[in-house]
């Protein structure tokens, strides 16, 4: 016995593109309604998914500012990772999904948080991007690296999106 559990799974969600986020939220969600323990660790740019449209006030030095207003704030703010075309394409998209009844990406993330989908912000891409725990939704667990390979350990499939 290696200690791994096929009825856990981990997925790494680097980018904050529209349909990766989708692909990632779908594939963890449907694990999470088969009875699976899912982690999700969130860095780089994949933070954007994660982070608050309206976070309030908070205080930073400049370039963590600069990041702020350059990154997009919220799932709602995504772009696609092709075919975007200055935010038409993803227009499109999200028309075409309302119209098949397919969930939104906060639609989504909600579902994962209500099948208990463990959403970890890594704390060293946060402090590079200049971003606060306050500026991402209410119940992320922020941890580090060690913390997602403890759980890469033990999960049998591991993702990389």
């Amino acid at each position: 016995m290696d200690g791994t559990r096929q009825d856990k799974k981990t997925m790494i969600v680097f980018s904050g593109d529209l349909d990766k986020a989708m692909a990632a939220f779908i594939i963890a969600t449907g694990a999470a309604a088969m009875g699976s323990e899912v982690t999700m660790f969130f860095t780089f740019w994949g933070l954007n998914i994660l982070r608050k449209e309206r976070p309030g006030p908070v205080r930073k030095p400049l370039l963590g500012r600069v990041f702020g207003w350059m990154m997009p704030r919220g799932a709602n703010r995504l772009g696609l990772s092709k075919m975007n075309m200055c935010g038409a394409g993803t227009v499109m998209m999200k028309s075409v999904m309302k119209q098949k009844r397919v969930m939104s990406l906060p639609d989504l993330i909600e579902q994962a948080r209500e099948l208990g989908v463990r959403l970890v912000a890594c704390t060293m891409s946060m402090d590079v991007m200049g971003l606060k725990p306050e500026e991402l939704l209410d119940g992320v667990e922020f941890a580090g690296v060690a913390t997602y390979l403890g759980e890469a350990d033990q999960a049998g499939l591991n993702l990389f999106i």
